[in-house]
């Protein structure tokens, strides 16, 4: 039985709106120019990113601790980002 992100155990951010924002926010953070080098500064493959752009792969929780670790902003704040909500 295969689980829906509804039902999965592992926390995952899949607004896609929301889940562009926060890359395009942690890459002016990084100050990248392109996807690819954001891919290198998360030391994910080039196709991860992708699909998340595209809205064909959620950000977990694992990469949700990477961007917090290679840009410094908080977690709270990358969720605020990826759920498309305004920073009280």
């Amino acid at each position: 039985m295969t689980q829906t992100p509804a039902t999965s155990p592992y926390s995952t951010l899949s607004n896609h709106a929301g889940n562009i924002k926060l890359l395009d926010a942690v890459m002016a953070k990084l100050h990248l120019k392109n996807d690819a080098a954001l891919s290198r500064a998360l030391e994910v493959a080039p196709p991860v990113v992708s699909k998340i752009r595209h809205g064909r792969l959620p950000i977990g929780a694992s990469l949700l601790i990477r961007m917090h670790e290679v840009s410094d902003m908080a977690i709270g704040e990358l969720k605020r980002i990826a759920r498309d909500e305004v920073a009280a």
